[in-house]
């Protein structure tokens, strides 16, 4: 399943190719808005991971060059623009689709919602953690830095209430986009740790019914604009880190993911019942003693499992499909990273 289509005409304005990508960008948008399945996954299935990466990171000095010197033609095939722009119509137009939804599910069957969610994230670590070629002591240590500095960041106040500030928007931005980059990692479940998904998802609910407001705006575009720099500023160090460093970054990845896992533990109670808006509420941990063990406990637990199952199963496809495409086409993807 590669990308192996011809390049679309140049001359003509749009052709099935770009069609073809947007369809792609949708089904990536709708991964990218599940906190547990991560655009990159979809990408991988779809065959352009490779093709992706390689293009966010020739947003580089030659383009801006390019561009300076008026030389746009030559900035636009610098970084493959006719596939970006089809590709990213196609995930904001997930990520609309399915983002009111998610939204609607968080308000209001929380519980349920957190279970799918902390299945899909515990399946993913599972994930993670085989692509980790060897463990060893430093990549155990590493694992262990990670849950311990995750369980100690999710426990924090700042988090709980996280400040309602454009600064932090930007911040969240920044810091949920590069998972698209990882392998495994959801940039959807970096925002839910961080306490922004539920307003995103507000946001794009609020769009859809013709509900817009300046503040919204510029919520969307400080968000935006994170996700640009961070994209900008960490796909080459990125790709770096993980050719240098893969089995250590993904043990550390594996340790963090882990220990986020305490912030979405379903079986939650709401601390704070007087309080409307979702973002600024307060949620203890029901200790195991108080768990009433009913059929609707028995179901959210089993929603989990179908989550983290699914997340298997999909992992299985882009395992297959990979298998097939190297040995298809032997030395493809080393030369489409390059």
């Amino acid at each position: 399943m590669a990308d192996e289509s011809p390049a679309p005409d140049s001359n003509s304005f749009l052709s099935r190719e770009d069609f073809l990508q947007v369809g792609r960008g949708l089904l990536m948008g709708g991964a990218d808005i599940i906190p547990g399945v991560s655009g990159g996954t979809v990408a991988l299935i779809l065959g352009i991971y490779e093709k992706l990466v390689t293009s966010i990171s020739h947003i580089d000095r030659t383009a801006v060059d390019h561009v300076l010197n008026v030389r746009l033609r030559a900035a636009a095939e610098h970084i493959n623009l006719r596939f970006l722009i089809p590709l990213g119509i196609g995930i904001g137009g997930g990520v609309l689709i399915l983002g009111s939804v998610m939204h609607e599910l968080l308000t209001e069957y929380t519980q349920q919602t957190l279970a799918v969610f902390f299945g899909m994230i515990t399946a993913s670590v599972f994930l993670v953690a085989k692509l980790v070629q060897r463990w060893r002591g430093l990549e155990l240590i590493l694992a262990g830095v990670g849950f311990v500095f995750a369980i100690w960041l999710v426990s924090r106040p700042a988090l709980a209430n996280p400040p309602d500030a454009l600064w932090y928007t930007f911040l969240c931005g920044f810091v949920g986009i590069c998972a698209m980059i990882l392998p495994g990692i959801s940039g959807a479940f970096i925002l839910l740790i961080m306490g922004e998904y539920h307003e995103i998802t507000g946001i794009i609910k609020e769009t859809l019914k013709l509900h817009i407001s300046v503040e919204s705006i510029t919520t969307v575009a400080v968000f935006g604009a994170g996700c640009v720099v961070g994209l900008i500023a960490f796909a080459k160090f990125l790709r770096w880190l993980l050719k240098e460093y893969g089995s250590q970054t993904m043990a550390l990845l594996c340790g963090l993911m882990t220990g986020s896992l305490y912030k979405i533990w379903p079986f939650q109670r709401d601390a704070t019942p007087e309080v409307e808006k979702f973002k600024e509420k307060v949620f203890e941990i029901i200790p195991f003693s108080e768990l009433e063990w009913s059929g609707a406990m028995l179901g959210t637990i089993a929603l989990g499992v179908i989550a983290g199952l699914g997340v298997m199963m999909l992992d299985r496809l882009v395992f297959r499909v990979r298998k097939t495409d190297q040995l298809e086409n032997p030395g493809k993807l080393e030369a489409d990273s390059k």
